[in-house]
């Protein structure tokens, strides 16, 4: 039933690259509905909404890419990609935050592998990813996609290369798993309407 539950979930739900004119409402209004906890991991220390309207503000002028996942019209996760030249080793910088309403659907997979997919349509060979000690899922979400992290100074730091990742585990793209899920869903219909049709005697046993 629980990946029933998710299946049903991402059918409605859709992931794409937001425009600029985009960002700045809909990064804003995402971020700010982020709980206590969920903004600390984020930003790795709690964050008022003044601090965070900025931040929102400006990504939408520093070149940043932002692929969200919505659901139902709404933006519930998001994935940056932040260009080198903000970074001081000059390496792009990669950050995500999810809602906690979408948690545990496989949301931080999703956009990871999209996220890998426009940073080699660009031309990185490398990204930085850097998230605070206490962010668990973040840091196995790394670990999956090939980071090797460090701890110090109170966050876990690292690179990965993206000339290592496995094509195949990359391959699923979000078509790919919006199908899969409408096939689960489906599956599950007509096998529930045919146990009931037996409990009931109006069918044969398939």
């Amino acid at each position: 039933m629980y990946l029933i539950h998710i299946a049903a979930a991402l059918a409605n739900s859709s992931v794409r690259t937001l425009s600029q004119q985009e960002e700045l409402p809909l990064l804003r209004d995402h971020l700010l509905r982020l709980d206590r906890t969920s903004r600390r991991d984020r930003f790795h220390g709690f964050m008022d909404d003044s601090f965070i309207e900025r931040y929102a503000e400006k990504c939408a002028d520093d070149g940043t890419t932002i692929i969200a996942f919505f659901e139902n019209g709404v933006v519930r996760g998001a994935a940056e990609l932040h260009p080198p030249d903000q970074s001081p080793d000059s390496l792009p910088e990669i950050a995500f935050s999810v809602e906690a309403s979408v948690r545990r659907r496989g949301v931080g997979s999703i956009l990871f592998r999209k996220l890998i997919t426009v940073a080699r349509a660009k031309g990185y060979k490398s990204l930085r990813i850097t998230t605070g000690a206490q962010n668990e899922p973040m840091r196995a979400l790394a670990n999956k996609f090939g980071a090797q992290l460090v701890f110090r100074h109170g966050e876990s730091t690292g690179t990965i290369d993206l000339t290592k990742q496995d094509q195949t585990e990359l391959a699923t793209t979000w078509a790919d798993s919006t199908l899969n899920a409408a096939r689960t869903v489906a599956n599950f219909n007509r096998a529930y309407w045919r146990m009931l049709l037996r409990m009931y005697g109006w069918g044969r046993a398939a």
